[in-house]
């Protein structure tokens, strides 16, 4: 028996996880990707195949304080409350939030609490 690499897990369990979630134009999808160093939201519309708004730690926004980690809690939480303000001034307020087959857990969990905080509902 071989053991996947963590990556082919996450890629497995999103795939898994695909099946069930959608986003209409209604109450769209917050797809949430992660990466050793950034973290990247969007709200995508998967009926139009339309991406509504985005956001990440790369965003400029974010970027001016360089200063500061890009790849912790903190960054995470200030890119989730930025896509929170985007997508309300777009006119959405629901979203269905599709973890990325990551584990709702440290980054994926402070970026989703954040958006809540901003004022998305899920």
């Amino acid at each position: 028996m071989t053991s996947l690499s963590r990556k082919k897990q996450t890629q497995k369990r999103h795939k898994r996880l695909r099946r069930f979630l959608t986003g209409t134009q209604d109450r769209p999808r917050l797809s949430v990707f992660r990466s050793n160093n950034h973290i990247y939201a969007q709200v995508i519309d998967d009926d139009a195949q339309q991406t509504i708004c985005a956001a990440s730690t790369v965003d400029k926004e974010l970027k001016k304080d360089s200063d500061k980690s890009l790849s912790n809690c903190a960054a995470s939480s200030d890119v989730g409350s930025l896509l929170a303000k985007r997508a309300i001034k777009k006119g959405i307020k629901q979203v269905v939030f599709d973890r990325g087959g990551n584990i709702y857990h440290g980054r994926v969990k402070a970026l989703a609490e954040a958006a809540r905080k901003g004022g998305l509902k899920f």
